[in-house]
Parts: C-alpha cells; sequence; structure tokens
C-alpha cells in the first residue's frame, strides 16, 4: 500500500499547490486535505476534510483514514497578523492547533512521519547578531511578539513530541523568506508598495527562497530518505547569496523613503490600522539588522539543492510584479544619489564633532 498523507493549510495558496504536487509522487495513495476554510483553489484528487486542527477532531481525522505522514504548513504568519481578532485567531492556530495536532499525533498506532513548516524568523534579528546564522546558533534576542514568537513556541513543541514519539521521523523546515510569482506574505506585500519606506541609517542583507523550491523540498521532507541521506532533524532552507534591500529596491524600480527607525514604526502601524499591509514590529527588524543563514545542513545531511538562488528568487518575483514607479536604472541611480547625500551629512557632522572636540582641547 501506498503512503496516506495529511495536509494542514490546505486553503492557503502554498498548502494547496502542495496538496496538488504531492499526489504525483508515486509513492502517495492518497492525500488528505485539511483546513478549517474551503479552499478557494482546486486540490486536484485529494480528500478535502473541513475541520479545525484547533479542535479534537483532527484526532479522528488521522485515525478515520490511517494516515502516516502528517505535513504540517497551517504555522504561518498571515496577512494582517496582529490586527484584532485576525491576528489571534492566526496565533491560536499556530500554537493551539500545532498542541492539538501533535497530541492527536501522539496518540496516533498509525503516524511515522511529521514535517512541520517553520521559519528562519526564529533567530530574531539584532543589533549583535552574528553574521550568518545555523541551525544551532542561539539568537540573541528571543522574539518576543508576532509570527516569530509562535513558530518558536511550535518548534518547543515539537521538540517534545519528538522525545516522546522517537519512532516518528520528525522534519522541521526553518524557511528564508518565500517569494515568487504567487508569493502573498507580509514580505510580498511590502515589495509591491510604490514607495517603499526603509530604515535611516540601515541597508540590511536579505535571504529568499523560491516557493518552487518551498515545495520540492516539502516533497522530499515528506518522503522516504534517499541512500546518504536523512529527511529528519532541523534545516535552513534557503536560497544561495544575500541581497541588500536597496539592491531589492533598484531590482523592483521602486523608489525608496527612509526614516527614522520612530517615524518607521509610526508609519508600520498606520498602514496596519488601514489593512494596506502587515507592517509588523518584527518585519521593521528584519528591514533594519537583516537576516542570513547558513544552509550545508540542508545540503549535506537532507540532500536538498535549490534551484533558484536568492537572486534568482528575487527576479522571477519580481517579473511577476511589473514595473514599479521608476525603471531599474533610475531607481538604482536614486538610491545611490541618497546614498551619497547620507555619506555626505554623516561626515560633515563627523567633521564638526572633531572640531568642536580640538577647539575644546585648546581651550
Amino acid at each position: 500500500m501506498g503512503k496516506v498523507v495529511l495536509v494542514t493549510g490546505a486553503a492557503r495558496q502554498l498548502g494547496g499547490r502542495f496538496v496538488r504536487r504531492i499526489q504525483r509522487d508515486p509513492d502517495v495513495e492518497r492525500v488528505i486535505a485539511v483546513d478549517a476554510m474551503t479552499p478557494p483553489h482546486r486540490l486536484g484528487s485529494a480528500e478535502f476534510v473541513r475541520t479545525d486542527i484547533r479542535q479534537s477532531a483532527i484526532a479522528r481525522v488521522l485515525a478515520e483514514y490511517s494516515v502516516d505522514t502528517v505535513v504540517h504548513l497551517a504555522v504561518t504568519g498571515g496577512a494582517g497578523v496582529g490586527a484584532g481578532g485576525a491576528g489571534s485567531a492566526v496565533k491560536e492556530t499556530n500554537v493551539i492547533g500545532t498542541m492539538q495536532l501533535l497530541g492527536a499525533c501522539q496518540k496516533s498506532p498509525t503516524v511515522r512521519r511529521l514535517v512541520v513548516k517553520s521559519s528562519t524568523s526564529v533567530y530574531g534579528a539584532a543589533p549583535r547578531d552574528p553574521a550568518v546564522f545555523s541551525e544551532t546558533t542561539q539568537p540573541k534576542s528571543l522574539p518576543s511578539v508576532g509570527f516569530a514568537k509562535d513558530a518558536v513556541e511550535v518548534e518547543g513543541y515539537v521538540r517534545g513530541f519528538a522525545r516522546r514519539r522517537p519512532d516518528v521521523a520528525v522534519c522541521v523546515l526553518r524557511f528564508a523568506n518565500i517569494l515568487g510569482p504567487f508569493a502573498d506574505s507580509a514580505l510580498a506585500e511590502y515589495f509591491s508598495m510604490p514607495v517603499m519606506p526603509t530604515v535611516l541609517g540601515y541597508d540590511p542583507r536579505l535571504q529568499f527562497v523560491h516557493e518552487d523550491d518551498v515545495l520540492d523540498v516539502l516533497r522530499l521532507a515528506a518522503g522516504e530518505p534517499r541512500r546518504g541521506t536523512l529527511n529528519s532533524g532541523t534545516f535552513n532552507i534557503a536560497g544561495d547569496g544575500v541581497l541588500l534591500l536597496s539592491q531589492c529596491s533598484r531590482r523592483l524600480g521602486r523608489p525608496t523613503v527612509a526614516l527614522p527607525l520612530p517615524a518607521l514604526t509610526w508609519v508600520g502601524s498606520a498602514l496596519r490600522a488601514v489593512g494596506v499591509t502587515d507592517f509588523s514590529p518584527e518585519q521593521i527588524r528584519l528591514l533594519t539588522h537583516g537576516r542570513v543563514v547558513e544552509t550545508s545542513q540542508m545540503r549535506e545531511v537532507l540532500g536538498f539543492k535549490p534551484m533558484y538562488t536568492t537572486t534568482e528568487t528575487f527576479a522571477d518575483f519580481t517579473r511577476s510584479r511589473g514595473n514599479g514607479l521608476l525603471p531599474p536604472e533610475r531607481a538604482g541611480r536614486a538610491v545611490d544619489r541618497v546614498a551619497g547625500m547620507l555619506k555626505v551629512d554623516v561626515a560633515v557632522a563627523g567633521s564638526a564633532a572633531g572640531s568642536g572636540a580640538e577647539e575644546g582641547a585648546q581651550r
């Protein structure tokens, strides 16, 4: 008999695409798609079960279909997280839903494999962070709010489950920022703004993973291990290379406006209030300090090599968003001009400070 795979978060764009993709695996006999909402997209031959993973009914679904593989994609930041009731519901699904799902998996005699979608946001974003995070790096400051905090809690519960059920292969995939033609994340919304607000004096390094690579690595993690690989453990998933935020704005042809951090925080609150984009404190920290992760474990242990680099991922995303207000070359010149002005201002301020100190010493 083939595998019976249950996928949570099937109503989300990524969940629906993975449900359709995993059906093509010759080792998979049946796919059970689960979500509290009816998906707006087709799910192929998968059987859709409308149920809320925050409720105990998920245990009955596992038992009824004799599920042996669970792919948990319902852990998400979502749009508008942190904005009233919608944010609370997402947090409950992330944390309470995961607890309920893990409890059901723990009692199930048929479950043998668990794959959990997590995020590199568990490392946080702080001024004293290392240049590159590995899977064993401890963050300087644990995330205290938003999706990043949810992801940290979820991973804690997953580690507890792995200790209680050592017979289950558990794979946690920490994805960098996911982009592509169909991306619907908060960062994708930010990059779609006609003018992108940035933090004055900062040009963070960013890393991306293509949504097609996300589907491929999820499929790999849900399958049987290949010779010489091990699809259990915790893995950073990202495309090679990095991009500076200024490089992203050039490629998009979208101008930036640099704001002092307090002003940007106020702008972010205003944008969230009117529902324009999820400009959360978590995203502001990312756009201030950036985040880069090391991916050797992904290649050497998991046996996965992304098809897209960070630059190629962003290029594919850019093509799907159309032209910005400025042609890329003009946007690049504008960014360079503003950066040059900032450098001159800093140099002048430093010279003035030095002159003042010199005069004081002479006196």
